[in-house]
């Protein structure tokens, strides 16, 4: 909804004539932003989660040194977002098993909220920095103006603009003229 009403905005703050390309360009631009930040949002929360995955195992005396230096290396490009029971089912398939397992599916909880709060609060910031830019946004149509004024001129022959009549002005000028003398031979009025 709200993208809609961005978009009448951004189409009628433009003359008539442009508004076909105004509507094309914003309609762009909104999913050039939506695919940059889906992609911001996805690698600030695979960069948070796997920082957060490899710090937890490593400060975790449940599992052993070698198994995270083991996932160290098997996970450098990235830990996956997955959810706990495809974890546990992962690790059983490894020999993992016990104390160790529970351990690393916790660790793997913590480190999915911990991206997921990274995520958010990045794109928080890009939302209230995008506020900041939005002061430039116009709030009447341009040409608006000049239309109006246009409209409120008198068009040449057509005499004066209508509104109120003027008032008489005062002092001597204003005062009623005498009344003219009968023409001899002229009949009375």
């Amino acid at each position: 909804a709200l993208a809609s009403q961005l978009g009448a905005v951004t189409v009628s703050s433009v003359p008539d004539e442009q508004s076909a390309e105004v509507g094309g360009l914003q309609n762009t631009v909104t999913n050039l932003g939506a695919s940059i930040g889906t992609a911001v949002a996805g690698a600030v929360l695979i960069s948070a989660l796997t920082t957060s995955f490899f710090a937890g195992i490593q400060g975790n005396p449940a599992i052993p040194d070698e198994l995270s230096a083991k996932a160290e290396v098997n996970l450098a490009g990235g830990v996956p977002f997955i959810p706990d029971d495809q974890l546990e089912a992962a690790l059983a398939e490894v020999g993992v098993t016990g104390d160790t397992a529970t351990a690393v599916v916790e660790e793997n909880s913590e480190a999915r909220l911990d991206g997921l709060r990274a995520s958010l609060a990045v794109l928080s910031v890009l939302a209230v920095v995008a506020l900041f830019f939005s002061g430039g946004i116009p709030t009447r149509q341009p040409g608006a103006e000049s239309a109006a004024a246009v409209n409120a001129a008198p068009t040449p022959g057509t005499g004066p603009a209508p509104g109120p009549a003027p008032e008489p002005a005062s002092g001597p000028a204003s005062e009623p003229a005498p009344e003219a003398e009968p023409v001899k031979g002229a009949d009375p009025p």
